[in-house]
């Protein structure tokens, strides 16, 4: 496999450790730690999964698309949200993953609950960096989730940081804000982005109807309907899709390729 070197530890000074019976590196991107997780068969392209938030958690779709030769990789930016500094974080970490590292330039950005804002906050800077999007009970608008400003709960300690980490001068600052993921839904399908929801309809956290219900609706109107799988009386947790073996083929399948 030409175009990348031996190992990550040559060219991003990775440390080399262990990760689910897989090959794991870790180093530092634009001061913030990283990790890359290497399959056992690496498949051509150097295709990978980028993973937004809470990395060790719900596990078996990276594991499952690790063994189908993908890579695995994480940018720690903390609990932000997926604010405007968090998303510079990112733009640095692509490109050190596709220009230094010779991975695809169109990788799998994975959102679990709020990570769905950092998944489409970073896609909609520049959808052709963007092979797929995967939410999974994602996080669409925050006034819905940390804001309580819908049916759910909300979370008052997460607002109030939020607020700080996108430099809000005060919660109608925030209210008044259109750049959550319902906002920008129509421009991102007009790119071609491909995009798969996984949600349960009984969520308790992150109210699927203020979420992936108006993506749906959004993306039904414009004639461009989101791929949407429905886990019926499923919760917020546990995340992902019931087939894992099933979903990870449709990932490889639909997912954009140079």
């Amino acid at each position: 496999m030409s175009g990348f070197p031996d190992n990550p530890g040559v060219i991003f000074g990775a440390e080399k450790g262990e990760y689910q019976g897989f090959v794991r590196w870790d180093f530092t991107v634009d001061g913030r730690d990283c990790i890359l997780i290497e399959p056992r068969s690496p498949t051509e392209g150097f295709r990978w999964i980028w993973k937004a938030e809470f990395f060790q958690a719900f596990p078996k779709f990276d594991l499952a698309m690790l063994e189908r030769g993908w890579w695995l990789a994480f940018m720690n930016v903390g609990n932000t949200f997926g604010c405007p500094d968090a998303m510079d974080h990112f733009d640095a970490f692509y490109s050190e993953m596709v220009s230094k590292g010779g991975f695809s330039s169109l990788p799998v950005l994975e959102g679990l609950s709020r990570g769905g804002l950092y998944i489409y906050n970073w896609a909609i800077r520049d959808p052709s960096r963007v092979g797929m999007l995967y939410a999974d009970n994602p996080v669409c608008d925050f006034k819905s989730w940390p804001g309580g400003r819908g049916v759910g709960p909300g979370s008052a300690v997460d607002w109030e940081k939020l607020l700080k980490d996108y430099h809000f001068t005060d919660t109608k600052d925030a209210l008044d804000w259109e750049g959550n993921p319902i906002d920008h839904l129509p421009e991102l399908l007009r790119s071609g982005v491909p995009i798969v929801h996984v949600y349960g309809d009984a969520d308790e956290i992150v109210p699927w109807e203020e979420n992936t219900g108006i993506m749906i609706q959004i993306s039904e109107r414009m004639g461009n309907p989101i791929h949407a799988i429905r886990k019926p009386g499923a919760r917020h947790h546990p995340h992902g899709p019931e087939d894992t073996v099933a979903f990870s083929a449709l990932i490889v399948e639909h997912c954009r390729n140079k």
